[in-house]
C-alpha cells in the first residue's frame, strides 16, 4: 500500500457523497409532476371561455425513459468503484499496527501537519519523530 492508495482513499469518500447525491437528485428528477392551468373556448357555441388544468411529466422523461435508468446504474457503478477503493484502504490500515493508525488518520486523512500530529500524539512526540516513524514504515511496506 502506498502513498497515492492513501491519497485516494480520501477521494473515493468523497466521490461516494457527491455519487449519492447525483442519484438522489435523479430520482427526484423522475418525479416531478408539472402542473399548469391554461385557457380556452368550448368546443361548440356559444364558444365561452373556460380554464383547463392540466399536468404530466417532464418531456424528457416521457421522451427517453431509458436514459435515466442508464444514467443511474453509471452513477450505481461510479458509486461501488469507489466504495471498493474505500473498504480495500480501510482493510489494509487494520492490518497497521495502532499507533502508525493513529498516525496516518491523522497526517493522511485529516490532512493535519506533523507538529499537530505529534501534540495529538502526546507522550512527548516530536514532529521529526512522527515523521520519520511514518516514512520508515511507508518504506517497509
Amino acid at each position: 500500500m502506498d502513498k497515492e492508495i492513501l491519497s485516494q482513499y480520501i477521494d473515493a469518500c468523497e466521490l461516494i457523497k457527491e455519487t449519492e447525491r447525483e442519484i438522489q437528485r435523479l430520482r427526484q428528477r423522475r418525479k416531478v409532476i408539472l402542473q399548469d392551468s391554461v385557457k380556452g373556448s368550448m368546443q361548440e357555441f356559444p364558444y365561452a371561455a373556460q380554464s383547463y388544468h392540466i399536468e404530466g411529466l417532464v418531456y424528457a422523461t416521457v421522451q427517453t425513459p431509458g436514459l435515466l435508468d442508464e444514467e443511474e446504474e453509471l452513477l450505481e457503478e461510479r458509486r461501488a468503484a469507489a466504495a471498493e477503493i474505500k473498504v480495500q484502504v480501510e482493510a489494509w490500515l487494520n492490518t497497521v499496527p495502532q499507533r502508525l493508525q493513529r498516525i496516518i488518520r491523522m497526517k493522511i486523512f485529516e490532512e493535519m501537519t506533523w507538529a499537530q500530529v505529534a501534540v495529538r500524539m502526546g507522550r512527548k512526540a516530536t514532529p521529526d519523530g512522527i515523521r520519520k516513524e511514518f516514512e520508515n514504515f511507508m518504506k517497509v511496506s
